[in-house]
């Protein structure tokens, strides 16, 4: 018994430097609100998922400042379980590998330019459920995608993404090659953003900033987009107010017309109420409301309760929690 005890010892030892040098987390979400919601002339009580998610992330380390890296992340419906997006890992999904010359990542990305722009913005809720931004042009397809992150420098990072041409679109023609760019760049309270994408005839051009004054945080992102010969220019405006455990939040939208279009704009807003229970666990509740002009054709996010081009209002309470 004592030399099985030691070989098991000894293996412990041995083996112990090459579990350090590997890494696992576990990480998650459950967002849910109860929400009064009215789309044209139709209202209903609905309990909304607000993008929640599972996800698995590591790193291993090879030696030499060289690392290889992955996630996956699951989207779900926190009622019934079922996936909310396009496939089960709705999510991010790449394997890559990371050192002194950057990063490169291979597999399901989200868009570097959107979260460069618009996600950084929202602040009451994450751009999740049905206050998300209706009115920002997602020109990304997330699959099949290579991505280059460069290395940080003083501040400013960089980050090329292009998705390859695999499958066929809805009406049977291949799809075009999509290319991406976006810079960030983060210095004390202040906080920049912005880029380029081109995906076939839909051209994106957006910047963003951000800056932190005290208890106060103001943000906005400008978007200009052409598809074609139409050119449409969007803006969005967030404020958040800190006090103890509570955040105050206000956020406005405005797209114009859609080239020589007339009508074809729309607003949004939403104010909102966060109170932190903890780091991790917030109460919330805001209202938030989207109009469309007469020849509008804007509706909320895929994965929620309207998704057509009506006006759409909603009062929504919840609990956000993150693991």
């Amino acid at each position: 018994m004592k030399r099985i005890a030691l070989v098991a010892a000894l293996a412990a030892a041995f083996a112990a430097p090459v579990f350090a040098q590997s890494s696992v987390t576990v990480y998650g979400r459950l967002n849910t609100s109860i929400e009064r919601q009215k789309a044209g002339d139709e209202s209903r009580t609905v309990l909304q998922n607000n993008a929640s998610r599972l996800g698995f992330k590591g790193s291993e380390d090879l030696g030499g400042g060289l690392k290889a890296n992955f996630m996956i992340e699951h989207r779900f419906n926190v009622d019934d379980g079922k996936t909310s997006g396009d496939a089960f890992w709705s999510g991010d999904s790449w394997v890559g590998l990371s050192g002194n010359f950057g990063a490169v990542r291979l597999g399901r990305q989200t868009s570097a330019l959107y979260y460069a722009t618009a996600d950084y913005v929202s602040l009451h809720n994450h751009d999740t459920g049905s206050s998300s931004d209706a009115l920002y042009a997602y020109n990304s397809r997330n699959q099949n995608k290579l991505s280059y992150i460069t290395p940080s420098l003083g501040g400013l990072t960089g980050e090329v993404q292009y998705s390859l041409h695999e499958g066929a679109s809805e009406d049977g023609e291949k799809l075009a090659n999509q290319w991406e760019l976006a810079l960030n760049f983060d210095q004390g309270p202040l906080h920049l953003g912005g880029g380029y994408s081109k995906n076939d005839d839909l051209k994106v051009f957006a910047v963003r900033a951000l800056y932190e004054l005290g208890a106060f945080t103001f943000g906005g992102y400008y978007e200009r987009d052409k598809f074609d010969d139409e050119k449409r220019n969007n803006f969005r405006l967030s404020g958040m107010y800190t006090l103890g455990a509570s955040e105050f939040h206000l956020n406005v939208g405005v797209a114009g017309d859609l080239g020589d279009l007339d009508d074809t704009g729309a607003k949004q807003f939403t104010v909102g109420y966060n109170y932190n229970l903890s780091k991790r666990t917030k109460l919330f509740a805001f209202y938030t409301k989207l109009a469309n002009d007469e020849a509008g054709i804007y509706g909320v996010g895929a994965d929620n309760a309207n998704a057509a081009p009506d006006d759409f209002s909603s009062f929504a309470v919840g609990l956000r929690h993150n693991f």
